[in-house]
């Protein structure tokens, strides 16, 4: 009889006593039938075209955000940072951090 490799064992028993079975050549494997949605479509891709649009919707608040920060801040005379600029600031770097992190799992 010859002997069973650690790795091999320990995936016989993570598998429930069955020895693992090598991919058939031309046939998704179960992880990648799993990661479809019903219409067919790769799970993967539509996460990642949702994110895309979110960051988009987000850059786009961003730049809104950006927009009416400079022309309140260039309105004032006095120079005083008002309660609502600082708000924008927090508010801008929210949406940047939360685009980041999206960016950052692609």
């Amino acid at each position: 009889m010859r002997p069973i490799p650690v790795l091999a064992l320990c995936l016989m028993i993570a598998s429930g006593g069955q020895p693992p079975q090598p991919p058939v050549p031309g046939r998704p494997s179960r992880t990648e039938e799993e990661d479809r949605l019903p219409n067919g479509k790769s799970q993967k891709e539509a996460i990642v075209k949702e994110d895309y649009r979110k960051s988009l919707e987000d850059s786009r608040e961003l730049v809104k955000l950006a927009e009416a920060l400079q022309a309140e801040l260039e309105k004032n005379d006095r120079y005083v940072v008002s309660l609502s600029e600082i708000r924008k600031t927090e508010d801008i770097e929210k949406l940047a951090k939360r685009i980041r992190g999206r960016l950052r799992r692609f």
